[in-house]
Order: C-alpha cells, then sequence, then structure tokens
C-alpha cells in the first residue's frame, strides 16, 4: 500500500536488522554513544513541533546535525526509548552527528494541523504565513542556539520525508549546506502517489488513507483506521467494492475533511492541486542537493526525476546531482540490495551507494571531511547492468528516435504508408486488464519489471514489436506515447508499456550440483509504463469529452529510462485501457468518476490508427 513500504523500510527494518533477535531490538550501541532528549520547539507562529534530539556522548569534537521530518513518526517516544539505527545509514550513525527526528505540523506528538504536501508560501507577509519551508528554518534557527554543532545543518528523507526535504530548499537557512529529497512526492496529480497524468491509482491511496488519517490518539503516539482494508485478494475486492463513490460513507472514510476526501473531491488538475506542487518553487537553490531515485519504485518515480529537473531548469549554477539506481521505494536504504524481480545485479549496490555516495556526500559539505567528486549523474543502466557516469541527464548523445505502429504488430522506424490500417480492442470495465499475474492483496511491486506474456495474451491488449536486435540498443531519457485513436465511449485511459522481449532459446545447459537458472525465453519484461486519463489530452485543468468515432491524438510522456536491450532481443509497446486495481476502472463516460453509478460504466471499442496521416509512434531517446 501506498507508503506502507516505507515505514517498514525506514523505521521496522532498521530495528530488526541491528537488533540481536526481533523481539527486542538492540539499542545498545546508540544508547552507549548517543544522549537522547525531546524538545517540543515553538515555530514562528506559536505551534509546537515534538522533536528528538541524538546528540553524541563525546565532546571531542562539534558536530553537524543531521535532520529528517516526518509524518511518520518520531517513535520510539520518551528520552529512555531509543532507535537502534539513527541516521540515513549505519555508516553515518558511526561518524556522529546530531541527529534530528520531528514529526511535521498536525502529525503525532507535533501542534497544529496537518495539509497534505503543504503549499509553499514564497512570499511571506506575517509570522501566520508558514509552510514546511519556514517550519524547517525555525527548527534550524532553534537547534542552532540550543546545541553545541558545528553551525552546519543536513537534511534528508525518503517518500513524504522527502517531500520535506525539497521544500526546505525555497528560501532555506543559511546553516542548512546539504539536502538530499530521495523518492520526493512532487507533484500528486501528474505522477505521483495519487494519480498519474489525472488516473487515480485506487489501491495504494485506498489502503494508505485508511489508516494514516483516521482519528488521533490522546496522547498523539498512533491513529485509530477509519476501516480495515485488508484482503487477499485486491483485484476481486475492488471489482466487488464498485463505484468509489461509496466510499465516502460512514462505513468507509467518515471524516469528511480526511485527505483521501480531500483528494477525491478534486478530479482535475485545479487550485487544490497545482498549489501542492513544489516544483515550481525550487527557484535560486544554495544548498548542494543529491536526488535520489529508484527505476522501480511504484511512488514516486516521477518525483525524483522531476525534482532533479525543476532545479536544474530553474536555478541557475544550482550543486545538485542525481542518483538513480534499480531501487523500489526506499530501496536503497535497506542492508543490502542484489538482485530485484528477475533482474540479478551481481554486486551488492547499496554497500556501494551508502559507502561512497551517501556517506561521502554528506561528510564533505556538514564535515569538510574527504571529497565529494561524484558526477552529475550516476545511473545504474539495466540489461546491462552496470552504473553509468553523466555530466548532464538526459545525456547529451541521447537522441529521439521515433518507433512506428504497423499492421501485424509489425514496431519499426519506417512511417507507415497504407491509406488505412488500425488496430481494435473492447474495452470493458467489467473485466479490468490486471496490472500483475500475481493475486496478492498488497500491490505486488515486482510488477515494475514483470513478465507481461499474460496482458499479451488478451484481447483486450494490443502490442508491436520490433525485429530481433542486430545489435545492442541502449535507451536512457524520456519516453514519449503519440496515439491517434478513436473510441465509441466518450473517454478512456491509456496503457502504454515499454518491454524488453527475450529471445526464444534451449534450455541452459546445468552443471550437476548448481541450482537451475530460470528459463527467460519469451519472457516479456517490462522496461517502463505509464497510464494516461484520456480526457486530459488537451488539459489538465478543462477536461474535454471524446467525440465518438473521431480521431483524436493523444501524446504523454513515460518516465525516463535507462537500459539496454541487448542483440537478439525485440523492443516491445504494449497499448490497454486498465491497469487494476493499480487504476481505478474508467467508466469510459465523460463523468466525475468518483460520482459515478454502477450504470454509467460501459464497454468501448478502441481504435488505435497506424497509416500515413494517423501514424500513432513511441519516441524512445537512443544513446548513440
Amino acid at each position: 500500500m501506498k507508503h506502507r513500504f516505507l515505514y517498514l523500510l525506514v523505521f521496522l527494518i532498521p530495528l530488526l536488522s541491528d537488533a540481536q533477535n526481533a523481539a527486542m531490538p538492540d539499542t545498545g550501541w546508540v544508547r552507549k554513544n548517543y544522549q537522547k532528549t525531546e524538545q517540543f520547539i515553538e515555530m514562528r507562529d506559536g505551534v509546537k513541533l515534538y522533536t528528538a534530539i541524538y546528540t553524541p556522548r563525546d565532546n571531542d569534537e562539534k558536530y553537524p546535525i543531521l535532520m529528517q521530518r516526518t509524518p511518520y513518526s518520531c517513535r520510539p517516544y520518551g528520552v529512555n526509548n531509543y532507535r537502534p539505527r539513527i541516521g540515513p545509514n549505519g555508516i553515518l550513525m558511526k561518524e556522529k552527528y546530531i541527529f534530528v527526528y520531528q514529526d511535521a505540523r498536525g502529525r503525532y506528538k507535533s501542534e497544529g494541523n496537518f495539509r497534505e504536501m503543504t503549499p509553499a508560501i514564497d512570499n511571506k507577509k506575517t509570522n501566520k504565513d508558514v509552510d514546511e519551508s519556514s517550519d524547517t528554518y525555525d527548527t534550524i534557527e532553534w537547534l542552532l542556539k540550543n546545541t553545541a554543532s558545528n553551525g552546519k545543518v543536513g537534511i534528508y528523507g525518503i517518500s513524504f520525508p522527502g517531500y520535506y526535504s525539497s521544500a526546505a530548499l525555497p528560501g532555506a537557512h543559511p546553516a542548512l549546506k546539504a539536502v538530499s529529497p530521495q523518492a520526493p512526492m512532487s507533484d500528486e496529480f501528474l505522477g505521483d502517489d495519487c494519480n498519474h497524468n489525472g488516473a487515480f491509482f485506487l489501491m495504494d491511496n485506498f489502503g494508505f488513507y485508511s489508516h494514516f488519517d483516521g482519528p488521533k490518539s490522546a496522547n498523539g503516539e498512533s491513529y485509530k483506521p477509519f476501516f480495515n482494508a485488508d484482503f487477499s485478494d485486491a483485484y476481486q475486492y475492488f471489482l466487488d467494492f464498485g463505484p468509489l463513490k461509496k466510499a465516502n460513507t460512514n462505513a468507509y472514510f467518515s471524516d469528511p475533511n480526511s485527505v483521501w476526501r480531500q483528494v477525491t473531491s478534486h478530479d482535475t488538475y485545479d487550485e487544490f492541486w497545482q498549489s501542492r506542487n513544489i516544483k515550481k518553487h525550487l527557484n535560486n537553490i544554495k544548498p548542494a542537493v543529491m536526488v535520489v531515485g529508484g527505476w522501480f519504485d511504484a511512488e514516486d518515480l516521477y518525483g525524483a526525476l522531476k525534482t532533479y529537473s525543476a532545479i536544474e531548469k530553474q536555478s541557475p549554477n544550482n550543486n545538485t546531482r542525481l542518483v538513480m539506481g534499480p531501487w523500489t521505494h526506499g530501496g536503497w536504504a535497506s542492508p543490502t540490495w542484489k538482485s530485484f524481480a528477475d533482474y540479478q545485479f551481481g554486486a551488492d549496490l547499496n554497500q556501494y551507494y551508502q559507502n561512497e555516495i551517501e556517506t561521502k556526500f554528506f561528510n564533505f559539505y556538514l564535515k569538510d571531511k574527504g571529497e565529494f567528486n561524484q558526477a552529475e549523474a550516476t545511473v545504474f543502466e539495466t540489461g546491462s547492468n552496470q552504473w553509468k557516469n553523466y555530466d548532464v541527464w538526459p545525456p547529451k548523445n541521447s537522441q529521439p528516435e521515433t518507433f512506428y505502429f504497423h499492421s501485424k504488430r509489425k514496431l519499426s522506424a519506417e512511417k507507415p504508408k497504407a491509406a488505412k490500417a488500425v488496430t481494435e480492442y473492447i474495452s470493458d470495465p467489467a473485466k479490468p486488464v490486471p496490472y500483475t499475474n500475481e493475486i496478492s492483496g498488497d500491490r505486488n511491486n515486482k510488477y515494475m519489471a514483470e513478465d507481461q506474456r499474460f496482458a499479451s495474451r488478451r484481447p483486450d491488449v494490443i502490442y508491436f514489436q520490433t525485429d530481433s536486435l542486430t545489435s545492442d540498443l541502449t535507451l536512457t531519457g524520456e519516453i514519449t506515447a503519440n496515439l491517434f485513436v478513436s473510441i465509441t465511449g466518450t473517454d478512456a485511459d491509456f496503457v502504454v508499456k515499454v518491454i524488453d522481449v527475450w529471445p526464444d532459446s534451449l534450455p541452459a545447459q546445468v552443471q550437476r550440483g548448481q541450482p537451475k537458472p530460470m528459463d527467460m525465453s519469451g519472457y516479456q519484461q517490462m522496461v517502463r509504463a505509464e497510464v494516461f486519463r484520456g480526457k486530459f489530452r488537451n488539459s489538465f485543468s478543462k477536461p474535454e469529452p471524446f467525440v465518438k468515432d473521431k480521431v483524436e491524438k493523444v501524446s504523454f510522456k513515460l518516465n525516463e529510462v535507462a537500459h539496454t536491450f541487448k542483440k537478439g532481443h525485440r523492443v516491445m509497446v504494449q497499448i490497454q485501457s486498465s491497469w487494476f486495481p493499480l487504476v481505478d476502472r474508467n467508466p469510459q463516460k465523460f463523468i466525475n468518476i468518483f460520482e459515478a453509478t454502477e450504470s454509467d460504466f460501459q464497454a468501448a471499442k478502441i481504435t488505435v490508427h497506424h497509416d500515413l496521416k494517423n501514424s500513432s509512434n513511441i519516441i524512445l531517446p537512443v544513446l548513440k
């Protein structure tokens, strides 16, 4: 579910990985080396935020401050209750910093009112004009006056804490020298968490907000779920659940002011969403920044890439770097990372990242220790399984090449010549295409690299593929889908997947006593995929219905990629109009989907045109 994996990763996994056993986490090293204190730090508007401070017990030197602000709790509470691991990784913990954890405004033990991605205020006129930047500024000001620091501060965080890291950058405190937004949320309508291109990410939001935003306990240390959203088969559960208007009732999200109710009452890119777009505020950034993201991040891949590009475009002379690896959401914080799905990376990537990149970044900018000569962009290239360094991202020698759809499922660089050519399918909301072949109650993170043969065999999924490649093909950058479509309804979703098709081959010979390797023959390995809600094809703020059978262009971008298709493989593009229950069902009728009834859902014929005039295509960033 949305962010549930993150909570387990950044809080529970450190407890278990540093523990003598799972029942009794070992906090001995932290207790011996750090003194914990708790403070309620007053912000400029009088609101007090709970803050836990871990200070090195020795007084040999003055240490920098490294902080994390979070809506997920600073547990454990109480000055005698310690975390078994502090800081972003175990190496930095032993390097010794003044580690600070703070409950964000309105969350857990902090006062005030919580706001989902608090709108930034660039021009603050009074002390009542507060946002996450001002809360960070005021916290730093207090810490500098009340701790024996060296006067330098860093901030980091994954996902929502990653957003708080980004939000600290506009108007940053002069002492804030190093910031690492990791898988940061950036725009929840266009590409992060809640929606992708206006399409609502159902199962993540439903499960997450059911427990995140419920009633708070009297002591502020826990929240009661609105309801239990536990089930073993998410596909069947949400299909049986029916139209989403049912969720806005007392049986489910009973509080009319809950975040779920806020999110579902804004079905277009209106002021609610636009004001929460932190990217447009990333101007004139002064601190050193290291943005970290994962190619298999099912939640905030968009946020990492777009946060980096926003700083690059809007802040001349910035000192910003990008690190992208083959990780899931926050996977770089786990103890090891040697494989994912059916990818085998051949080495522990987290040892390299934590030792050589993250630790050196904070040590250099906060302790003046060592060197930090990391490239502008450090990118792990899947397919070839190697780290690549670039002085600009996407790299300059990555050039867009257009691949056109043809009859007989062909994909090639040659433009179609036929006067008329189409491929059609029937999209039925009663029988939506599953996003994964796995039956599970939780989101299957491996869907981002899963074998897509289960989908390509369905009649409501169409595909086009190249001939076998005669040489390696490397893609580095953003992908654009240009579809010329006509539909019998007035709205439709379009899911486009770019897939690496492995060649048919004989089974590998296995030496006696060795495990049998996985058979990748014919494997359709998803490389990148994205969804677009068709009514937003001309404007995310002013949706428009389709006219029956009228050919219209639907153009959208897929997130960036770094992947090599090996010689003998094929490039496949799949197209479908449902991705359930990852994405909610589109009734295929121009309507506010959160107000739709069962009778509004209707099957529709989707026609993809690929002729001389209407040449549907995909533009791939080919590295030369």
